[in-house]
């Protein structure tokens, strides 16, 4: 499976956002690649209010990812925010193209860090596994990466790539953080991580401001074995990566920890 990361910069508004997803899947579509994965959050960043911006799936925003995906033939994961209860809204990834069109809610809310995701955001309950291609994907949001369980889980349920969309929080430490987890959670899965992050709005002159997580780039493809496949900077990019599931059956022959657990 070739897959792109789509590395971008949200602004706040979501129509602008969508010019960045078109860029996105073209070139992707252009590399052959058959996913197009974008951060969390692609439809609007962190740090603005978000419920004014919320819309359910078959609304203008996630028609037109819909309407882009079809027409360039390429599976596209992407963030974007759908209305809640209580004045909240969910945290969701909507996966659309060549034969899919699902959603998956975050589960783990970024409750950390000085950041309280959990006043503004419902979290959701299911993991999500989807086939493409043959090829089945399992689907986490950023702080997600800090829960193993749900990793192997998703392996249990036949996922050989999980993606990882994320807005990373910045600060001391963050990155290797951000690296580590990412690693650790494709050992402990076994399974190819996709992790695709915002890029650091610095890298194009934009200062974030207050304690939302609004990116530090370095998106990152680790192999079953835990070492990065490949790696972007801090500014906006896509990286087109080939995926090999018969590392996925070597590394579980190999290091067969799925099988080995006890607990």
């Amino acid at each position: 499976m070739r897959i792109a990361l789509c590395q971008i910069v949200s602004s706040p508004d979501p129509a602008a956002n969508l010019e960045l997803v078109a860029d996105g899947v073209r070139r992707a579509a252009e590399a052959g690649a058959e996913l197009a994965v974008f951060p969390e959050a692609t439809m609007a960043c962190f740090g603005v209010k978000l419920a004014p911006l919320a819309e359910p799936l078959d609304g203008p925003w996630a028609t037109e990812v819909r309407r882009l995906a079809e027409e360039a033939g390429v599976a596209v994961v992407a963030g974007m925010f759908t209305p809640a209860d209580q004045g909240r809204v969910t945290n969701t990834l909507l996966v659309t193209g060549r034969g899919l069109d699902t959603r998956y809610d975050k589960v783990h809310l970024y409750d950390a860090f000085g950041f309280a995701e959990s006043r503004t955001v419902a979290p959701g309950s299911e993991p999500v596994v989807v086939e493409l291609g043959g090829t089945r994907v399992g689907l986490t949001t950023c702080y997600d990466v800090r829960f193993p369980g749900l990793y192997t889980t998703l392996a249990d349920r036949g996922a050989s790539v999980i993606v990882t969309s994320a807005s990373w929080g910045a600060g001391e430490g963050k990155r290797e953080q951000w690296e580590l987890l990412v690693r650790a959670r494709a050992l402990d899965s076994t399974s190819w991580v996709v992790a695709c992050g915002q890029a650091d709005p610095r890298s194009i002159g934009r200062e974030p401001s207050g304690k939302a997580p609004t990116g530090i780039g370095h998106s990152l493809v680790a192999t079953p074995f835990g070492a990065v496949h490949a790696q972007l900077a801090d500014a906006p990019d896509v990286l087109v990566v080939d995926i090999d599931e018969d590392t996925v059956e070597q590394a579980r022959r190999t290091v067969p920890v799925l099988a080995n657990r006890r607990f």
